[in-house]
């Protein structure tokens, strides 16, 4: 069995309005420090594979095909044995 960690964000060049919210918000709460502030998605995939390979395989397919939008989106991931 194995467990992917999946991190997923908005693309550097898509605004952020979500984001630009939360850090209006720290401003406003006195966090002035704040420079800027992107907000994404996690995902935790437990999953059977025969070896680590076929793992990897399997969790780009489900990032591609269902957990992100890769016209506005990217991921990145980590990929332990559980």
């Amino acid at each position: 069995m194995f467990k992917a960690k999946v991190n997923v964000t908005l693309k550097k060049s898509v605004l952020d309005p979500q984001g630009q919210t939360v850090k209006h918000t720290l401003d406003t709460l006195g966090f002035k420090e704040t420079v800027d502030v992107r907000v994404g998605k996690y995902f935790e995939v437990s999953l059977n594979a025969a070896d680590k390979t076929q793992a990897e395989k399997n969790i780009k397919a489900m990032c591609d095909q269902l957990l992100i939008n890769p016209v506005i989106e990217e991921y990145t991931y980590t990929l332990a044995e559980a």
